[in-house]
């Protein structure tokens, strides 16, 4: 009976040593996905003024920024769009600055007030697979006004 009474004794010894070690190790886990998952952002960023003087051609320049501190965002695979009129305008990257994006949007004539945002679609590295996300900007507006001389249009800038 001694025996048993100190096996009884070993294993529960054993199980409060082995508790604290396991709930710690869950902590620490938890924490550290928190750390590598939670704190990341992407940011759009709308370059286009508030107004632009009327163009015969009805085309309009449309820019914008993306910015990510994910590092696991594939650069290569960001896919953005303008979305106006509820039709699609795919963006092109710039050369001379990283993360800005542009294209140039066909407006009926006699428009004036034109509504839009902006979507970026990516890619990223995840444990053992690749994942899809996307960022979707809030709803700009885009006035067409007659006079040529709008003024400095960074002044206009949202």
């Amino acid at each position: 009976m001694p025996g048993k009474r100190l096996q009884a004794l070993q294993t529960k010894s054993e199980i409060a040593v082995f508790v604290p070690l396991l709930m710690r190790w869950f902590f620490s886990m938890g924490v550290l996905g928190f750390l590598l998952l939670g704190c990341t952002t992407s940011t759009i960023t709308n370059l286009t003024p508030r107004e632009l003087p009327w163009s015969q051609t009805g085309l309009y320049p449309v820019e914008a920024m993306f910015r990510s501190n994910q590092r696991t965002l594939d650069s290569e695979s960001i896919r953005p769009i303008v979305i106006f009129n509820n039709q699609a305008f795919p963006m092109r990257q710039t050369q001379l600055t990283e993360g800005r994006w542009e294209t140039l949007v066909p407006i009926p004539d006699g428009t004036r007030v034109v509504n839009y945002h902006f979507k970026f679609d990516y890619e990223y590295s995840a444990v053992l697979m690749r994942g899809a996300d996307s960022k979707l900007s809030p709803p700009y507006h885009l006035r067409i006004v007659d006079e040529p001389n709008t003024g400095t249009l960074l002044m206009r800038r949202e």
